[in-house]
């Protein structure tokens, strides 16, 4: 009987994973999940200051490898001058999470109503949610075929890619003291990030990179009581999600325990979206 060595399959070790939107609520945890399997580590955020302090704790913590880099994802040059500056470090790219989005500036304008949303706040919101994806798979792959040894694209996506959102749930709901809703942007950014996903597994098969979106439901991270209760009352399991409840999908697509997995799309939402 064939042996397997089942227990390494997780195993990340020597791997470079780069992390875009790294020192986000969930970047943070992606982070240190994968230098717990001990793959070395990139954080990429538009914050360099940040993604730089953070990387030096994850040395701390975990006696890994990691640098932080910053890096404007909607911008080609700005994308350019990561890959390499990543090269230039460990000389290899095996894995990227492609997680940044946008925190938008101006929260008035994000969280217009549909019918007042300006092409402006639109075109902005695209050119870090897909545009951003667009830009950072094309430089990563473009490595991965030149090593020549494929890789692992993990692609951040959204519940609300796949299903509309329930307006009931936002009626008398804040996040972090403001009134919020889910804009129709935002759907159709990380709707366009399953669809990215799909394009590239079928395009990149051949080339032995492997490419899967993730999609988190709703996850707790400062939402008032009215909001958690409602969201909640919508879930089979009835909570929202903790942040570190989204890890264990990421390593299990950034390693080899989902070598023949590409193209899916892991939903992590505690059974929202089976009602």
């Amino acid at each position: 009987m064939t042996k397997y060595a089942f227990n390494k399959l997780f195993d990340l070790t020597s791997r470079t994973a780069v992390v875009t939107g790294g020192v986000g609520i969930l970047g943070q945890h992606f982070c240190r999940g994968l230098a717990e399997f001990n793959a070395n580590v990139v954080v990429v955020d538009l914050d360099e200051n940040a993604a730089t302090d953070f990387a030096k704790q994850l040395i701390e913590d975990y006696g890994i490898k990691a640098s932080g880099i910053g890096c404007d994802v909607s911008k080609p040059e700005s994308v350019k001058d990561m890959v390499d500056s990543i090269v230039g470090i460990f000389g290899r790219i095996e894995i990227l999470l492609n997680n940044a989005a946008s925190k938008s500036t101006d929260l008035n304008a994000f969280f217009a109503p549909f019918e007042d949303y300006s092409l402006k706040e639109w075109r902005k919101v695209m050119a870090v949610n897909i545009d951003g994806m667009f830009l950072v798979a094309q430089a990563v792959g473009n490595r991965m075929i030149k090593q020549g040894t494929g890789g692992s694209i993990i692609q951040t996506a959204s519940i609300y890619g796949m299903l509309a959102s329930d307006k009931r749930i936002y009626e008398g709901s804040f996040y972090l003291d403001r009134q919020i809703n889910n804009p129709a942007v935002y759907s159709a950014s990380k709707a366009a990030v399953i669809g990215l996903t799909r394009h590239l597994a079928a395009y990149w098969a051949d080339k032995g990179i492997r490419v899967n979106s993730l999609t988190p439901g709703g996850v707790e991270s400062g939402q008032n009581d009215i909001f958690r209760e409602r969201y909640s009352a919508r879930v089979p399991m009835g909570r929202m999600a903790r942040a570190d409840e989204l890890v264990g999908a990421l390593i299990f697509l950034a390693s080899d325990a989902s070598s023949y997995v590409t193209g899916q799309n892991i939903v992590v939402d505690g059974g929202l979206s089976v009602w």
